[in-house]
């Protein structure tokens, strides 16, 4: 066991990089990135130019 395991934390966090301690805990958005991660480069760049685009159009009619 880790030294983040035991604060029940990631080492992003540990190392400021990330204010959400939870956010690589969630099993589903883990198997999600694993397989997307594994994905051909331009089926890769296609769904990540696509999430981009959603995340900003949801910013914006946040706003």
């Amino acid at each position: 066991m880790g030294w983040s395991d035991g604060y029940d934390t990631s080492v992003g966090y540990l190392l400021g990089e990330n204010e959400q301690a939870n956010l690589f805990k969630d099993p589903a958005m883990l198997k999600r990135f694993q397989d997307i991660s594994v994905l051909p480069e331009k089926e890769k760049e296609c769904l990540l130019t696509t999430v981009e685009h959603f995340i900003k159009a949801s910013k914006i009619s946040s706003m």
